[in-house]
């Protein structure tokens, strides 16, 4: 493909996610919860991820599991996200709190918010963009070890997801912190292994011309989970509903990568 077919390609995807975006937003207005802005989030990047790799001109092969990788990441935690932040959910407090305090993100019922998705939808579909462009046939090494990690990481982070599932449905965890499995070792072991499916897809593109672009994925997520809505949102909330059980959390438990506990919990 040249620069113009590509340059078309990623203007489609775009369209493509901001349509989706503009469809999650109407049904927030209805839902009165933003909290589906992060399912309509992995939806958009796994469309635009599946599509880039249906018009790519790289070879068939590797265009079918790079976009098989984002498909199954897609579904699984879309599937997650729907049954833990949409059906028969409250809105999450930390929306509630940027619409009460009037946060320029809450500006406009949120519409900019979600359209932001969809430009971050299209930013980190890169890892499928490049290799899906990538015309040597078979796969490398590399890319074989790659979807190994992948592989390795999605069901960590499906082994969290569940673990921290289990523990809500307990009747006596309330005001209590999980420590149940990989949360005895990591405060946000779910973050953890999404940061690595995201390392797994930026080797993956490696492999291929100006693959090392591709890493900028991982370290953009690593951003918004330190420093915009994931790890520092998520323990402002938990220290508000849990305290003091929290705050010893927080003294023995690794923040991110799973380590062992320091002292007793």
């Amino acid at each position: 493909m040249d620069n113009v077919a590509i340059v078309t390609l990623v203007i489609l995807g775009w369209l493509v996610a901001a349509g989706i975006m503009l469809a999650f937003w109407l049904w927030h207005l209805r839902l009165r919860n933003v909290g589906v802005v992060d399912l309509g989030w992995t939806s958009s990047v796994v469309l635009v991820a599946i599509l880039e790799a249906a018009l790519g001109s790289g070879d068939l092969v590797r265009r079918w599991v790079i976009a098989g990788m984002f498909a199954v990441w897609g579904v699984r935690l879309g599937a997650y996200l729907l049954r833990d932040r949409v059906l028969g959910r409250p809105e999450d407090p930390r929306y509630v709190d940027l619409r009460e305090r009037q946060s320029p993100v809450a500006a406009g019922s949120f519409f900019l918010f979600f359209q932001a998705q969809a430009v971050l939808a299209v930013l980190l579909s890169a890892p499928a963009l490049i290799a899906s462009l990538n015309p040597s046939p078979g796969l490398s090494a590399i890319e074989i070890g790659a979807a190994g990690l992948w592989a390795v990481a999605l069901t960590g982070e499906a082994i969290a997801d569940r673990q921290l599932e289990r523990f809500k449905t307990r009747r006596d965890t309330k005001g209590r912190t999980c420590r149940d499995g990989l949360w005895r070792y990591s405060r946000h072991p779910n973050y953890f292994f999404e940061w690595l499916i995201w390392i797994a897809y930026a080797s993956f593109a490696a492999a291929s011309p100006w693959g090392g672009l591709a890493f900028l994925c991982p370290l953009l997520i690593f951003y918004l989970l330190f420093r915009v809505t994931g790890i520092p949102a998520t323990e402002a909330q938990a220290l508000r509903t849990k305290g003091d059980d929290y705050r010893r959390y927080q003294e023995t438990t690794s923040v991110f990568v799973p380590w062992f506990p320091r002292g007793a919990a």
